[in-house]
């Protein structure tokens, strides 16, 4: 049992090899581990552990993850597209123990019914995932109790600071322009309204990643000493006996050494990612022959087409604003420097435990509005949207403080407004183009609409190409569903066309979410804990 950089020799062979210790996967390894505490499991992790690192540990400075001295993020870069003013679309990924959870905004935000029923998966309606959802989750929000967890690992609350007044007059706003306060957006069924926020936060304002509360627990309560965590390390392909998978080569970040083999006597699951994920499968002879083996890999082990295909991720707009809001109602002194990070640790400060995110949307455009967007769009929505009340056309948060980099900006306080579209029709892929490295070429298409001159329109249309992005979304690239669309796995998690190959995380998504992802990939990392318990035999208490 332990956390290691390098990997104890005699180590050689373990029951079950979880490759990527991102959210869903930590989730997966301590399920397992609980299930049965002599049934051996190793999770490896290309990323560092990120305990100890202010970053990670306390919610107010999650930006600095994108500062380009982190360590913790992963930045996968597109394709050039003039659909993007010919632009290159830079995809942040968690790259640390808890993967996106660990660097996240930390918003708590819940799919709709109609979304996991619009994936037409046995075991995966809302109805049936609704159990999953509840188990993750200590509940300190509003809403009824029936849709919410009380006794799950991962805190949900307001955490220790929320800006009160830009909240108020954010949601006053709002219901002026006809959209009402909702009570809990998160109940599956609510839509088309504004809530206060709540977070993954505690209520003494620890960040709620997945290796700090379901892994680092099992790992110190010394009952479970055939569970391995190794960081530092990348998975490079999993090995086969024939058609069944036998375990993995991994490479080790501590210097020049040799890659190393481990084999699973059991099983072996891949939570990668949606970037990480296909490039493992497709470096281990899974996926579009011909795309692996232009990749120059020799052994095509199973010829499954839709390793890669369906892209999928949010478009992310940002606004800021100046207000007239106080220092301390922002987050702009630490965003611009002027708070002393180290002070606010030794202080205790309220802010560490605040995202800076007090309101959070989900709104469908009036009969007005839908006519006004032209006919192509009213068919859409009329076929998507119409018979739907449960699904929004975007989301939006409020942030309290400057949504972007300071520099050069005027001193003050500020405000953004982040939306994003919840069910983008682009698409693309993500492949690798050798041994070692993915690549991933997509395209945007953004539309958004103010009742302005035609001229006023194109200006609005050009802004959204210059400055549309990800909303580290990222989604859909091993969808779960039949093989003949594309699909990469079945409703069990299982790889097509090889044995004892899992996947478990937000690649596998048939379609995409209302939401802001963690809650979902979380979701999907209880599921196929489940999953896999029942598969291997083990005890079933605790599923």
């Amino acid at each position: 049992m332990g956390l290691y950089r390098q990997l104890p020799d005699d180590i050689q062979t373990v029951d079950v090899i979880v490759a990527g210790g991102g959210t869903a996967g930590c989730v997966v390894a301590a399920r397992l581990a609980e299930a049965d505490p002599d049934l051996s499991v190793l999770i490896v992790e290309a990323g560092s552990d990120g305990a100890g690192n202010p970053a990670v540990d306390y919610p107010a400075f999650f930006l600095t993850n994108l500062l380009p001295s982190a360590t913790t993020t992963a930045l996968y870069k597109s394709k050039l597209s003039n659909n993007l003013g010919g632009r290159e679309i830079v995809v942040p990924a968690g790259a640390v123990l808890g993967g996106g959870s660990s660097i996240n905004m930390m918003m708590y935000s819940r799919a709709q019914r109609d979304d996991w029923d619009s994936w037409r998966t046995p075991g995966w309606t809302a109805d049936e995932m609704l159990p999953y959802l509840k188990k993750l989750e200590t509940y300190h929000g509003p809403g009824s109790m029936d849709r919410h967890g009380s006794s799950g690992p991962i805190y949900v609350s307001s955490g220790t600071f929320t800006g009160k007044r830009c909240q108020d007059d954010f949601i006053s706003a709002m219901n002026k322009v006809g959209w009402p306060e909702i009570e809990d957006l998160g109940s599956l069924d609510a839509c088309n309204g504004v809530q206060r926020a709540v977070r993954f936060i505690s209520p003494d304002g620890k960040r709620q990643d997945t290796a700090s509360r379901y892994l680092k627990p099992l790992l110190q309560d010394g009952a479970r000493p055939n569970l391995h965590v190794l960081v530092e390390s990348q998975v490079v392909r999993v090995l086969f006996q024939g058609k069944r998978a036998s375990g993995i080569v991994y490479q080790s970040k501590a210097g020049d050494t040799p890659d190393r083999t481990v084999n699973a006597s059991k099983m072996v699951i891949v939570s990668a990612g949606a970037f990480g994920t296909p490039a493992i499968l497709e470096r281990s002879g899974i996926g579009n022959y011909d795309i692996i083996r232009r990749a120059g890999i020799e052994k095509v082990v199973a010829d499954v087409p839709g390793v890669g295909h369906e892209y999928d991720d949010h478009h992310l707009l940002v606004y800021p604003y100046k207000s007239s809001l106080n220092p301390d109602e922002t987050m702009d002194g630490i965003l611009s420097g002027n708070l002393n990070p180290a002070e606010l640790i030794q202080n205790n400060d309220k802010i560490l435990g605040w995202n800076a995110q007090d309101v959070t949307c989900k709104l469908r455009p009036t009969d007005k509005d839908v006519a006004s967007l032209g006919p192509a769009f009213k068919e859409v929505w009329d076929e998507e949207f119409g018979s739907s009340p449960n699904k929004p056309l975007m989301m939006m948060s409020l942030i309290n403080g400057f949504p972007g980099e300071p520099i050069g900006i005027p001193p003050g306080q500020y405000f953004g407004v982040s939306t994003f579209t919840t069910y983008p029709f682009s698409r693309g892929h993500v492949h690798i183009t050798g041994p070692k490295s993915p690549t991933f070429p997509r395209n945007f298409q953004s539309r958004m609409y103010i009742e302005y001159s035609a001229e006023d329109d194109a200006i609005i249309d050009k802004w959204a190409r210059d400055n549309v992005s990800s909303a580290w979304h990222s989604s859909g690239t091993c969808k779960m569903a039949p093989r003949d669309q594309n699909g990469v796995v079945d409703q069990y998690l299982s790889v097509y066309g090889v044995e004892g190959l899992k996947v478990a995380d937000l690649s596998i998504m048939p379609k995409n979410v209302a939401a802001n992802t963690n809650n979902t990939a979380i979701a999907i990392g209880e599921k196929a804990a489940s999953i896999f318990i029942k598969e291997l035999g083990l005890n079933q208490r605790n599923t």
